[in-house]
């Protein structure tokens, strides 16, 4: 990739490598405009793009009537067990009236239950049923299954550091 830069070393570049010669002064001397951060923020956005539609799939498989938001919360449930939904709510990134309709929707279909809190019996605990544990372990296994198979080219060594690489980057993206 062919990377132009002004005297301040501020670039535009696109995808075929051609500056367009534009430079935004907000940059100056932040360094996100190196060639290394542009690479970073087109790869990630075709990753989420793509692991926007991936939940959609995953959530579908599921349940032909589950949410794509909603599929996240299942896996939390299914990594971590029991858990208040201010718990969740806080975790997932919405507030308590998104998290009450979409736990509503999650019991509808049966993948889900409220139980009384033992340590505080004025809150409850949400759990995965066991219709919905097996639901989710099938379709998280599916997609192992389908990483495996695209990535079987790569040395293990590189998919372990890729996964450490996601994990610290999600570490800095939380703080």
């Amino acid at each position: 990739m062919q990377v132009a830069g002004d005297d301040r070393g501020r670039a535009h570049v696109h995808q075929d490598g051609k500056d367009d010669g534009h430079r935004d002064a907000s940059l100056a001397g932040t360094g996100v405009d190196q060639p290394a951060f542009l690479a970073l923020e087109r790869e990630l956005t075709v990753l989420l793009r793509r692991a926007r539609a991936s939940q959609g799939e995953m959530a579908r498989e599921v349940h032909p009537e589950l949410e794509s938001s909603a599929y996240g919360l299942l896996v939390r449930l299914d990594e971590c067990g029991k858990q208040r939904a201010t718990e969740l709510a806080a975790y997932i990134g919405v507030g308590k009236a998104t998290m009450s309709r979409q736990l509503r929707a999650l019991e509808e279909l049966g993948l889900v239950a409220r139980e009384p809190d033992p340590a505080d019996g004025r809150a409850w605990l949400v759990a995965l049923t066991q219709e919905g544990h097996d639901r989710v372990r099938r379709v998280r296994e599916a997609r192992r299954a389908r990483y495996a198979g695209r990535l079987a080219d790569w040395d293990t060594q590189e998919v372990t550091e890729l996964a450490r690489l996601l994990h610290q980057l999600n570490r800095g993206m939380e703080k």
